[in-house]
């Protein structure tokens, strides 16, 4: 018998590989609630990658507790024993990058089986503003993107999150074109270390709305063949899978074929157009 090809073409394929919990102190939702979207939207699965615990109280108003780490582990295992055969749900991490905090996020990402660990540099935190701020917007602007470098090189991370994100510091002064030298050698030593880098498709809710990264950045990593993953970055369930048609649409006119996710801090690679073929367009309610 010959296979049902428009079923194959229509079966999910492909992961959402940013989102949270309410454990992040700024999300709201179970992860059950998460995986229903998922599933309406036309997922094959959805990883979980809540903002990391951090030591000697970095920034606690925007993760978990120290303490809450295994409490958000179940939380993951009980959605994902939820949805058994209807959605994999994974474990993952949004892990902070902060010159230092290296030795502690190595313990982190040993502890537990994770699928994907993200890498943040979160420009806007009271340690970094205090630590990097000097008054010069460009200078700070330039040393953001040496430390997504910095991320890459660690080794720690599978894919660095939102990696234009501090264009958000001051989108009237945002001037893509006074930085992409510095860009560009950036991307080179990404490029060099294998490390997939993240189309986040929240930014265009943001202060500049705009995908992070947009799409000059975006197609200077096709130039040096940077994986791509695709993250919602969902603080809400409605918002699981939100415009990825467009993030889509994003990496075929930068030049890519392929998108990808991980599978046990394996990257995995999916045609663009299977992607596209499988997911569903469910408006966001009102």
């Amino acid at each position: 018998m010959e296979p049902n090809t428009s079923a194959l073409l229509n079966s999910p394929v492909y992961f959402d590989s940013h989102m949270h919990t309410p454990l992040c102190k700024h999300a709201r939702g179970e992860p059950e609630e998460y995986a229903e979207w998922a599933i309406k939207r036309g997922f094959k699965g959805i990883i979980f990658t809540c903002h990391c615990p951090m030591p000697d109280d970095f920034w606690p108003r925007v993760r978990m507790d120290m303490g809450e780490i295994d409490t958000y582990v179940a939380m993951v295992y009980r959605a994902r024993e939820a949805f058994a055969g209807q959605l994999e749900i994974r474990l993952g991490m949004e892990s902070e990058f902060f010159p230092g905090a290296e030795g502690w996020i190595e313990k982190l990402h040993s502890s537990y089986e994770f699928h994907h660990c993200l890498g943040s540099v979160h420009y806007f935190s009271p340690e970094y503003t205090d630590r990097f701020w000097k008054g010069d917007l460009l200078a700070f602007q330039k040393q953001y993107f040496e430390h997504i470098a910095d991320s890459a090189e660690t080794g720690l991370y599978d894919t660095l999150s939102h990696p234009d994100i501090v264009k958000n510091e001051d989108p009237d002064a945002w001037d893509f074109d006074v930085l992409e030298e510095t860009v560009a050698g950036v991307l080179d030593r990404v490029a060099k270390t294998g490390v997939a880098m993240e189309l986040n498709t929240s930014g265009r809710r943001k202060r500049y709305p705009e995908t992070n990264p947009g799409p000059r950045m975006l197609a200077m990593m096709a130039e040096r063949g940077i994986p791509v993953v695709l993250g919602s970055d969902s603080h809400t369930p409605e918002r699981v899978g939100w415009d990825f048609d467009v993030a889509l649409d994003q990496l075929e006119e930068a030049g890519y074929k392929t998108v990808s996710y991980f599978t046990l801090r394996q990257r995995q690679d999916v045609e663009i157009s299977a992607v596209r073929a499988a997911l569903i367009e469910v408006p966001l309610p009102r």
